[in-house]
């Protein structure tokens, strides 16, 4: 009996980690805050960011492979080094650490900084987070319009619900009339605390006729 209860068990749990690899996600690699396109592939789910990295690009790493120093020949130098962001969030950990799942967006920029900790979120990977967090962890979308048919039109697009004033906790998209930037995006430092990106009306109109208009941009001005 036991031992039918630990076969059963290790059956779940195989199932469960299956379930977890399946589907694919996307891995990009850019230069200057997104602003030379290097690579856009899909890699399965279930690896971690740095294989999903080796998949596509030559990489050179440190610190047992905990460290990505190189992609392709480009070098960290000085103040220019890479860095890694998941849907939009600015990662947290080692991309030795981070398990990709289906959906997710892996973007490698190699830019030049002044702070380390400088843009933790970005609207280039948008609508992400919106519709698979970070981490496997997905917040509450809501977005906030004067423009009911246009908050409508936007709600389908991040999959959440137009409102009149945003829940605390939420993933907000604020669309207002000619703010500057025209696209941007704020939130606290740690990947997968609440976002809200803030759009000009006009600019929403183009994102919801090509959701790429805003690919690869930290913020759009």
């Amino acid at each position: 009996m036991r031992r039918a209860a630990l076969l059963a068990l290790f059956a779940t749990l195989a199932a469960g980690c299956g379930s977890q690899a399946k589907g694919k996600a996307t891995v990009w690699v850019t230069r200057d805050r997104g602003s030379v396109v290097l690579v856009n592939a899909r890699v399965p789910a279930g690896l971690s960011a740095v294989q999903g990295l080796e998949r596509v690009a030559k990489v050179g790493t440190r610190y047992g492979g905990r460290y990505v120093r190189s992609v392709n020949g480009v070098s960290e130098h000085g103040r220019s080094s890479w860095f890694y962001y998941v849907n939009g969030y600015l990662a947290d950990r080692s991309s030795a650490e981070y398990r990709l799942r289906a959906g997710d967006v892996e973007w490698w920029d190699y830019r030049s900084w002044t702070d380390p900790a400088q843009d933790p979120v970005v609207v280039g990977a948008f609508p992400e987070p919106f519709l698979h967090g970070y981490d496997g962890q997905r917040r509450q979308a809501v977005v906030v319009s004067t423009d009911r048919m246009l908050g409508r039109r936007l709600a389908r697009l991040v999959h959440g619900r137009l409102v009149s004033r945003a829940p605390a906790g939420a993933n907000v998209l604020d669309v207002a009339l000619a703010v500057r930037p025209r696209f941007s995006a704020h939130a606290r430092l740690e990947p997968g605390a609440p976002v809200r990106f803030t759009l000009d009306g006009a600019f929403a109109r183009r994102l919801l006729a090509d959701p790429s208009v805003a690919r690869h941009r930290y913020q759009v001005p």
